[in-house]
């Protein structure tokens, strides 16, 4: 029954912010310099005195702070799903400062990395490595609350694609993980080796799936967990980026320095 009411859920969620999405194109077109900042920080919504083994933070980064409303809809929608988790937020300069800090030995790899999809995806474990908490990427949101989603005994949660592959734009993890910890020495041996002139296999999903055995490991399929691009699309996401996308931009530059 939970499993027919988060997909009844999710469709009306999808509709709504479809909806909004296609209103959102007047909008860019009436005010096409507006721009919404994100937060470095924001505190939770609601107090809670529930203890969970993954940290209630959220995580996420993007190229810039100042995003289309689509894009601020979308994390003010992640804000409502889950008001008992505080909010943080990196961006391209602030990574990098906290992996020369905190991982000075991997960030001679990170800083070859020459595309910022594969510097996030690098990024992303080594700062729930850090501190513990859910990842989600910039353009994710949330079908069902998120503390429903990870529980409280968890200590780590991935999603599953439609494909039956794992994922890395949702990650939940307590701090220390293992799991974590071999993602990212895999990481930087890809970097090392200068593996693979693909993102998705170099830095990306393709070394959970490499790694991680799908039957050892909690996962969510990502209909009952959360979705990409109902609220925002890659016009709104990169409409500051000439060079566009990741999948693009690795066709015209190498990824490695």
């Amino acid at each position: 029954m939970k499993n027919f009411l988060i997909i009844v859920a999710s469709r009306i969620i999808k509709l709504m912010a479809n909806i909004t999405k296609l209103i959102n194109y007047l909008v860019i077109w009436v005010f096409p310099k507006k721009r919404f900042k994100l937060p470095p920080y924001a505190a939770p919504l609601l107090k809670t005195k529930k203890s969970s083994k993954v940290p209630r933070v959220i995580w996420q980064t993007n190229f810039t702070d100042k995003v289309t409303f689509p894009v601020y809809l979308n994390y003010l929608f992640n804000r409502l799903m889950s008001p008992s988790y505080e909010y943080r937020f990196m961006i391209t300069e602030a990574r990098s400062e906290f992996i020369k800090n905190e991982f000075p030995d991997v960030f001679p790899y990170y800083d070859r990395l020459k595309i910022g999809a594969a510097q996030a995806d690098l990024w992303r474990l080594l700062i729930l490595y850090k501190f513990g908490g859910v990842y989600l990427d910039i353009d994710a949101h949330q079908v069902w609350p998120l503390a429903s989603i990870v529980g409280q005994d968890r200590e780590e949660l991935y999603v599953m694609t439609r494909r039956g592959e794992i994922s890395n734009y949702f990650i939940a993890s307590k701090p220390n993980n293992e799991n974590i910890k071999l993602l990212i020495d895999k990481v930087v041996e890809n970097i090392s080796l200068n593996s693979s002139d693909n993102i998705f296999h170099l830095t990306g999903p393709g070394v959970f799936n490499e790694c991680l055995d799908k039957e050892l490991i909690p996962t969510v399929l990502y209909r009952y967990a959360v979705n990409q691009g109902s609220f925002t699309n890659e016009y709104f996401q990169y409409i500051d980026k000439p060079q566009g996308k990741w999948n693009k931009e690795q066709e015209k530059t190498s990824i490695l320095k």
